[in-house]
């Protein structure tokens, strides 16, 4: 789903994926500051573990430069779009069961070869600032 800051030919830079509507409260964070500067973005809810298939066929069509992965609980969706694309992901852990400790840990945990960046628990701000950072980075090569 295209944002309004994004013109209909323009590819969004940004792919926000959520797991879940009830991540709400975390991704507009991340879509607010996206929105004030001006990135453009795509905002997904898609769960790794209920729609594994229309996962897969969104990050193989995705022309987005960095993944920002918003989950709670076992958080696996960072992780699974992280295996699945060389492109940066940084992963947003939300607040459930534990404090979204269980969240970050899983976040945090990725097995060699898996990279995922994280930002804290209900930061989707801060995934927003981190990849305009990024973005920054690859203009200036």
């Amino acid at each position: 789903m295209p944002k309004p800051n994004q013109d209909s030919n323009e590819q969004p830079l940004i792919s926000i994926i959520a797991g879940s509507t009830s991540d709400k409260e975390v991704y507009k964070k991340t879509e607010k500051v996206l929105s004030e500067n001006d990135i453009t973005y795509d905002l997904q809810i898609i769960s790794a573990h209920r729609n594994p298939n229309e996962l897969d066929d969104y990050i193989k069509n995705c022309d987005s430069l960095i993944y920002i992965a918003v989950a709670g609980l076992s958080a696996a969706l960072p992780g699974v779009i992280a295996s699945k694309t060389d492109k940066p992901v940084i992963g947003v852990p939300v607040s459930s069961k534990l404090g979204g400790l269980d969240a970050l840990l899983s976040i945090v945990q990725m097995p060699p070869g898996v990279p995922v960046a994280s930002v804290g628990i209900d930061r989707g701000e801060n995934a927003a600032y981190l990849a305009i950072r990024i973005l920054k980075l690859l203009k200036t090569n």
